[in-house]
């Protein structure tokens, strides 16, 4: 199992996560409330906590790929829903 951990500073993390588990909702399965939620990919499984200063990302997949593929599709939906944030990307680490 591949594994890695992300975190975006703001102030807004939880409005980011229940905004990426509803649109995500629409075609996986996930469970949120309570600045917590979890997003079942078919490729990689999330899960996301928020609190006034951050919003953090621990994401794993069974290979490099799928993990790869996973932090792509959470950074790409962020940066939508972030376009008034002024650093809009996730800094992840192994």
């Amino acid at each position: 199992m591949f594994q890695s951990t992300g975190r975006f500073e703001t102030e807004h993390g939880v409005k980011y996560l229940t905004q990426l588990c509803k649109h995500f909702a629409h075609k996986i399965e996930v469970t949120h409330g309570d600045g917590h939620g979890e997003c079942h990919f078919p490729f990689g499984h999330a899960v996301m906590n928020a609190d006034a200063t951050a919003l953090t990302i621990a994401v794993d997949a069974p290979d490099a790929d799928q993990l790869a593929r996973t932090k792509a599709v959470i950074d790409d939906h962020l940066a939508r829903f972030a376009f008034r944030e002024p650093e809009r990307t996730i800094q992840w680490s192994a």
